[in-house]
This record gives structure tokens, C-alpha cells and sequence, in this order.
């Protein structure tokens, strides 16, 4: 079976260089071409040799002819890439945050009307696609929870893609109870609120990401946290997104889905 043929939309990022990187350590897929918004004539791999570069998505995804885009950009440059690469029927895989509603949306149609997978997760690490999950199991049995997601002071949105999933991964299970003071010297201490759920977004250099769930009922609380250490843990995630993506039509979002959980 010929291997999996993979474009890096983001090339140069944190993520994309991070993907560039597993996937030449992965049997069965070929990294074959980059996209970014600066950058020279080709993408040099880890261990030697190069694959094309360009700044034009739709250029490079027809010299390179890639199965499958992965995308670690902004939500807007994604967006635009997926109007580029599904109806080249180019399959999806996205890591990047700050999607909202209407562009899942919009995703899934692109993927429909052009018979190709696309796939989202709001994050890759499987511990922090566990947390959720047992998060959505714990949340009956607690009438109060707050989030807390600590990240590096240069993450662009806030809070966190994975936080609000969280958010809303619990929110079906009931309607929680939220303090409202009295009185509030200092607006938005309480956090963001999301059906009655606190979100508390950290900025601070040295972080990584780090989410907490504070679970709360009369005389105790329950906190389930994940701490994503490198940016290597994100690689399994993803490289099994890749492979299963080809597999299917449409959109599909979370690991999870693909995890059996």
C-alpha cells in the first residue's frame, strides 16, 4: 500500500515543525510539501533532504498532490486553507483552535460536497482527551465546577479551545450553579461563564498547557488535571488522525471519536 502523502499547512510554527518531525519517524506516511507565510524554496526534513515550500497553498497542494493537509495556523488562515484543500480533495486534519460553529460548519460541507475526511480536535493529547472524558462522567454528581487553563503568555486566544470543549463536554449533564457576588470590586473575577461554568484563563511564561477541573458539592470537590510537558505529546494524536481520516467523508471533531471513548 503506497504511503499516506501529508502537507504541513503552518510549516514553520512551533506545531508544524513538531509535525514535520513525526511524521518522518511514522511508517506509512510521507511528508511532502509545506505551506506557511514566509519562508525559502524548500522545508528541510530532521535526518537530511527537503521537501517543497511555498507561501501559496493552492500551488503547492497541486505540485505536491498530497492525501491529507495538516493544519497548525490561526483560525482564520485555516479556514481559508480548507476552502483551498477540501475541494482539491485534500483530506483535513486541524489542530488549530478558535473555530467556531459556523466554521464547522462550513468544514463539513466542503468535506461532503468533495467526498473527502476532515477532522478537528480542539487538542491532541490523549490524557487531556481522557480528562474530558472523565470529566462528562464526574459531572452528574457535582452541582458547582471550574475550569483553570494555564498556557504561555504568547497563546493568542483565550480561553483555551480545549477548555471550552471541556466546558461543553460537561454542560449536557445539568445546570450547575454559579456564585454571583454581591459585590465585585474588580469585574470578571468570577471568570468567563459558559451554562454556569467558571473559566479562569492563566498567561504566564514557563507554561506549556495545563488544564483543571474543580468539581464541587456540599462538603467536598473532586480535580482532574492534565499537564502537557513538550510539545511531542500531541504527535500520536495526530499522526492517528491522519491515518484514520482518509477513511471517512465528512467532519468529524474530537479524538475521542476515534479513540473508542
Amino acid at each position: 500500500m503506497p504511503p499516506i502523502r501529508v502537507a504541513v499547512h503552518g510549516v514553520n510554527g512551533r506545531m508544524g515543525r513538531e509535525v514535520l518531525a513525526a511524521l518522518c519517524k511514522e511508517e506509512g506516511l510521507e511528508p511532502v510539501g509545506g505551506v506557511d507565510i514566509a519562508g525559502g524554496a524548500s522545508v528541510p526534513l530532521p535526518k537530511g533532504g527537503s521537501i517543497p515550500f511555498s507561501t501559496n497553498l493552492a500551488e503547492l497542494l497541486d505540485k505536491a498532490k498530497p492525501n491529507v493537509m495538516v493544519d497548525f495556523t490561526t483560525a482564520e488562515a485555516c479556514v481559508a486553507g480548507a476552502r483551498v484543500a477540501l475541494p482539491k480533495k485534500v483530506a483535513l486534519v486541524v489542530g488549530t483552535t478558535g473555530l467556531t460553529e459556523a466554521n464547522l460548519k462550513e468544514i463539513d460541507a466542503l468535506a461532503r460536497e468533495n467526498g473527502v475526511g476532515a477532522f478537528v480536535a480542539p487538542n491532541f493529547a490523549l490524557g487531556a482527551v481522557l480528562l474530558m472524558h472523565l470529566a462528562r462522567i464526574a459531572s452528574p454528581f457535582f452541582e458547582y465546577v471550574d475550569i483553570v487553563e494555564e498556557h504561555h503568555e504568547t497563546k493568542i486566544d483565550s480561553p483555551s479551545g480545549t477548555a471550552l470543549a471541556i466546558a461543553r463536554a460537561v454542560a449536557g449533564s445539568r445546570q450547575f450553579k454559579r456564585n454571583i457576588p454581591q459585590k465585585e470590586p474588580l469585574a470578571g473575577t468570577r471568570g468567563g461563564d459558559l451554562q454556569g461554568i467558571s473559566i479562569h484563563s492563566v498567561r504566564q511564561p514557563g507554561r506549556m498547557a495545563h488544564h483543571s477541573v474543580i468539581f464541587g458539592v456540599a462538603g467536598q470537590t473532586l480535580t482532574l488535571r492534565h499537564d502537557t510537558i513538550n510539545r511531542e505529546c500531541y504527535m500520536p494524536g495526530v499522526m492517528r488522525a491522519v491515518r484514520e481520516v482518509v477513511k471517512f467523508k465528512g467532519l468529524v471533531v474530537g479524538l475521542d471519536k476515534v479513540l473508542g471513548l
